[in-house]
C-alpha cells in the first residue's frame, strides 16, 4: 500500500464535469446542484472556477449561463486561462445529453469533498495529537464538533408543499386527539405546569431561575426524579454544587416522604427503615444518570451530554446550575462567558434534539420582590436564548415573622412562567415540603 501522502485525495473528475454541462445545457439545474455543492467541493481548480462564474450569474440575474456567458464573465474576473479556456468550457456540453441527473451529479461531487473534509479533519486530529500544550479533551470536543458541523453542512436543503404537509399534520392532531392528553412533550410532574407548557418539548432551552434557598435544586430534582421513576424516561443531572450521594439521598428523602434529618441522623424507626427500602428500590430501576463534576467546563459538559444521549437515550437534561459551568474562554468578561455558555447550551439542544432545563442564580436586587426577566443573573443573553423561562417566588420566613407576609404561606410557592415562546405566561401555585427538600402541586397538599 502506497503512504497516504503520496495518495490523490477523493474526486471524481468526471461528475463536476457532468454537473456543470448538464447546468450549461439547462440553466434552471443551477438550483438543484446547490441543494448539494458549492464552489469549494469541487476538486479541479479550473472546475471551480466555472462554477463560480455560473454562481455569478446566477446570484445578479443578469444573464443566464450557457457557454457564451460564461465565458464572458469568466474572462471579465481575469480567470478564462485559469479555467481552461473557452474550448474546455464549450467541451463540458459534449460530457452529458441532458440535465436530466444533475441530482446524481452533484451527489457524487458532494460525496468526495465530504471525503475530503474527513481526511483534513483527521489529519489536524493527528497532528495536535502530539502537541501536548493542547488537552486532549478540548482535541475531542473540537473534533467531534467539526464532524458534527460537516454533516449539517452536507444536508441538501428542500421544500415541502402544504400538499405534502397537511397529511403529517393531521395525523399527529389525531394521535393527540386520541391520546386525550394536555401535553406533548416531556412531563413536568405538575399537572398545571403542563397544562400551560404542553410539556417540556424538544430542542428548547428551559431556565428555571431563583434567589438563594428557593428550591432550585428541589425543583429540578422532583422534575427529574418524576421523569425517571414514574415514567421511565431517561433523564440526566448535571450537578455542579451537590455530590452524587449527596443528590441520592434527597432523592430516597423525598422519594419515601422520611424527613431529610431523620436520613442525616440515622434516627430512623423499623417503619422508615422499610418505606427507605422501598424507596430505594424504585430510584435503583430508574433510569437517571448523574453527573457530579464541580466546575464542569463547557466543552466537558458538551461532551458528555452527547454520550449520554447516544449510549443511555437520555431524552432530558438538567443542569444544576448554569453560572457554576466554566468557559474555556478565561480572557473574555464574564458576562461574555456566560452568554457563550447559554448560545451553547441552546445548540446542544437543538442539536441532541431534547429539552435541556437549566438552573439559574437570580440578582441580588430581586430579593424581596416577585422576580421578572431582568433579574437573571450574569447575562441577557441567557433569555434571550431561552424558549421557556421560569421563577421560583414565595415569601420567606422572616418576612411572615415580621409581618411582610401571610401567615401560613411561607411555604406556598409560586412558578412564574415569565416567557414562553410558543405559549402563554402565567403562574403555576406549588408548595415546597422543606423537610423531604420536594415541591408537590397545589391541589395535591390542599385536597
Amino acid at each position: 500500500m502506497p503512504p497516504l501522502k503520496d495518495k490523490v485525495p477523493p474526486h471524481n473528475n468526471e461528475a463536476e464535469q457532468a454537473a456543470l454541462g448538464a447546468i450549461l445545457l439547462d440553466n434552471d439545474a443551477i438550483d438543484t446542484a446547490l441543494q448539494y455543492v458549492r464552489p469549494d467541493d469541487f476538486y479541479s481548480t479550473a472546475n471551480r472556477r466555472v462554477f463560480k462564474a455560473i454562481l455569478n450569474l446566477h446570484d445578479q440575474g443578469r444573464q443566464k449561463a450557457d457557454i457564451i456567458t460564461v465565458v464572458a464573465e469568466l474572462r471579465q474576473m481575469g480567470e478564462l486561462d485559469a479555467a481552461g479556456g473557452a474550448a474546455y468550457v464549450a467541451s463540458l456540453t459534449n460530457v452529458v445529453p441532458s440535465s436530466a441527473n444533475i441530482d446524481y451529479y452533484a451527489r457524487l461531487v458532494q460525496d468526495c469533498s465530504l471525503r475530503r473534509a474527513l481526511l483534513r479533519v483527521s489529519a489536524e486530529v493527528n497532528t495536535r495529537s502530539f502537541d501536548e500544550s493542547v488537552e486532549s479533551r478540548i482535541i475531542l470536543e473540537e473534533t467531534q464538533q467539526q464532524i458534527l458541523e460537516l454533516g449539517e453542512s452536507r444536508q441538501a436543503y428542500s421544500y415541502k408543499s402544504t400538499r405534502e404537509l397537511i397529511p403529517g399534520a393531521v395525523d399527529i392532531i389525531e394521535k393527540r386527539y386520541h391520546a386525550k392528553e394536555a401535553w406533548i412533550g416531556i412531563p413536568s410532574g405538575f399537572e398545571d405546569l403542563d397544562t400551560v407548557t404542553s410539556g417540556f418539548q424538544n430542542s428548547e432551552l428551559i431556565i428555571i431561575g431563583a434567589r438563594p434557598s428557593m428550591g432550585k435544586t428541589a425543583i429540578g430534582l422532583t422534575m427529574a426524579a418524576y421523569i425517571t421513576i414514574e415514567k421511565k424516561i431517561p433523564a440526566a443531572f448535571f450537578s455542579l454544587e451537590m455530590s452524587d450521594m449527596a443528590l441520592c439521598l434527597r432523592l430516597i428523602s423525598s422519594e419515601s416522604l422520611i424527613e431529610s434529618q431523620k436520613i442525616r441522623t440515622g434516627l430512623l424507626s423499623g417503619r422508615d427503615f422499610g418505606k427507605l427500602m422501598a424507596a430505594a428500590a424504585r430510584i435503583h430501576e430508574a433510569p437517571l444518570y448523574i453527573v457530579d463534576t464541580p466546575g464542569l467546563k463547557l466543552l466537558d459538559l458538551r461532551s458528555q451530554a452527547r454520550r449520554l444521549k447516544a449510549q443511555q437515550g437520555v431524552q432530558i437534561i438538567f443542569i444544576d446550575y448554569l453560572t457554576l459551568v466554566s468557559s474555556d474562554n478565561y480572557q473574555i468578561p464574564r458576562h461574555e462567558q456566560i452568554a457563550e455558555i447559554s448560545r451553547s447550551l441552546k445548540s446542544l439542544a437543538r442539536e441532541l434534539d431534547i429539552p435541556v432545563v437549566a438552573l439559574s442564580q437570580l440578582r441580588r436586587d430581586a430579593e424581596g420582590k416577585r422576580p421578572n426577566l431582568s433579574d437573571i443573573r450574569e447575562s441577557g443573553s441567557i433569555e434571550q436564548d431561552a424558549d421557556l423561562v421560569m421563577f421560583l417566588h414565595r415569601e420567606r420566613e422572616t418576612d411572615v415573622k415580621s409581618g411582610k407576609g401571610k401567615e401560613g404561606t411561607s411555604n406556598k410557592t409560586e412558578l412564574i412562567i415569565a416567557k414562553q415562546r410558543n405559549g402563554p405566561v402565567g403562574i403555576v401555585d406549588i408548595v415546597f415540603l422543606p423537610q423531604y427538600a420536594k415541591f408537590v402541586s397545589f391541589d395535591r397538599v390542599h385536597q
